[in-house]
């Protein structure tokens, strides 16, 4: 498999993790979220997710930084692809690493998160600026399996913090 092959495959996960909010290691993730693919005449289960209620503008602007990690997952995704490692590191750390949480407002949101939230967050971001470690070691190594495997982790804590949490 190439490496475009395999970051194209890579972006349509994270993409599916995000937008259907499902687990990535939870062996119950079926039944606790609404299957998208259920036929209009069943019910949809009930969505267990723990509920987080922010300010209205907070919310806007947590809404907002996970559209842009989105975003952000999709550019390292077409940089990996392009061997721009350099440039995957540097989308990571920036946008999605331990260096953007206060470019995010990190600290405005956290009163409001639960500590699991918070730990999510945190760990997501950790794992970010691991992979921009890596990431730009890839072209040294002539190797982008781990900067592969640490961006698989990034994208596990995002969809772990979205089978576990919803903001209204």
């Amino acid at each position: 498999m190439t490496v475009k092959a395999f970051a194209i495959g890579l972006a349509a996960t994270a993409m599916l993790g995000f937008t259907s909010l499902g687990a990535a290691d939870s062996a119950e993730a079926p039944h606790r979220m609404h299957d998208h693919h259920q036929h209009e005449t069943q019910h949809p289960m009930e969505d267990t997710r723990t509920l987080v209620d922010l300010p209205e503008d907070l919310r806007s602007h947590m809404l907002a930084n996970m559209r842009d990690h989105l975003l952000a997952l999709q550019q390292i995704q077409d940089a990996l692809a392009r061997d721009e490692f350099e440039q995957a590191a540097q989308i990571a750390e920036q946008r999605l690493g331990m260096t953007s949480l206060e470019r995010h407002g990190a600290h405005e949101m956290a009163p409001f998160m639960p500590e699991q939230m918070r730990m999510t967050g945190t760990a997501m971001h950790r794992a970010a600026s691991q992979f921009a470690l890596t990431a730009g070691d890839a072209s040294a190594v002539g190797d982008v399996r781990p900067a592969l495997a640490d961006l698989a982790r990034v994208t596990a804590q995002c969809v772990a913090c979205h089978e576990a949490f919803r903001v209204q």
